[in-house]
């Protein structure tokens, strides 16, 4: 079905479904090596399944498990999953150009809860006027794939070999992937963010200045990690590169 604004809540609502059992795949997987890392932090798996209910947020978890472990300060870990999921804003504010005006907040809410990269991926590339009852489709089997991978891989403990786990740990990566290539592969200037952004991370990881020193004004977290965070690069990248291409390639409001 081609998106269209006067698409049905329940055409919308199915075609977010479709949309999101792929991701819903991928979060299972990538959960469940989460859920082992919880299991081996003695954490049980109704803990482990809320705490993914909750949070849907893959990076953020696992961060924020490191430092439950080191028994660390709630301000520590307040302020290390404030600037790993920074990137969400960035999305809400993008997202928040395609829903209609009037929309009503308690749908923008709901919305908001599942902004995660995936989500917004394909959120992002639907033509026209984005429906709130289409992300909660993806919203209805990529969360429950998301927790429902955390409790098996709680349960399953430290039974599976370490290959197994190291393939389970990139299969986001692969999710990743798979959401960006069609569009880059359709228009050339989605590539060149693409590229970009790329660029600027490899920047971030192997010139000594920024991956060991870190810049010091960007935030308090830099002096205290010595370096620039995952969060804050994937931050950078993001604005530097859309800015860049905004100013090359405008997007065109679309009439309708």
């Amino acid at each position: 079905m081609k998106p269209t604004e006067k698409a049905k809540p329940i055409q919308e609502f199915k075609c977010g479904v479709k949309h999101g059992i792929p991701i819903a795949l991928g979060y299972f997987a990538v959960s469940f090596t989460f859920g082992i890392a919880a299991a081996r932090y003695g954490m049980n798996a109704f803990t482990a399944g809320l705490l993914s209910l909750l949070n849907v947020t893959s990076a953020g978890q696992f961060a924020g498990l490191e430092v439950i472990a080191a028994a660390g300060s709630y301000f520590e870990l307040i302020m290390t999953q404030v600037i790993i999921n920074l990137r969400y804003s960035l999305m809400s504010f993008a997202l928040s150009q395609k829903i209609d005006k009037n929309t009503k907040d308690i749908h923008r809410l709901a919305m908001a809860y599942g902004v995660t990269d995936e989500i917004f991926g394909i959120s992002a590339s639907r033509p026209g006027t984005l429906s709130p009852y289409y992300n909660y489709g993806a919203i209805a089997v990529a969360v429950p794939g998301w927790t429902l991978g955390t409790i098996a891989g709680t349960v399953s403990g430290t039974l599976l070999p370490q290959m197994l786990l190291t393939a389970l740990a990139v299969a986001i990566y692969g999710m990743f992937i798979a959401i960006i290539i069609p569009p880059a592969r359709d228009d050339k200037y989605v590539l060149y963010s693409i590229l970009i952004a790329m660029a600027i991370s490899s920047i971030f990881k192997y010139v000594p200045m920024l991956s060991d020193k870190g810049i010091v004004i960007i935030s308090n977290i830099a002096k205290m990690t010595g370096k620039i965070t995952s969060g804050f690069v994937i931050i950078i990248a993001t604005v530097v590169a859309a800015g860049i291409m905004s100013v090359i390639r405008p997007v065109e409001d679309e009439k309708s």
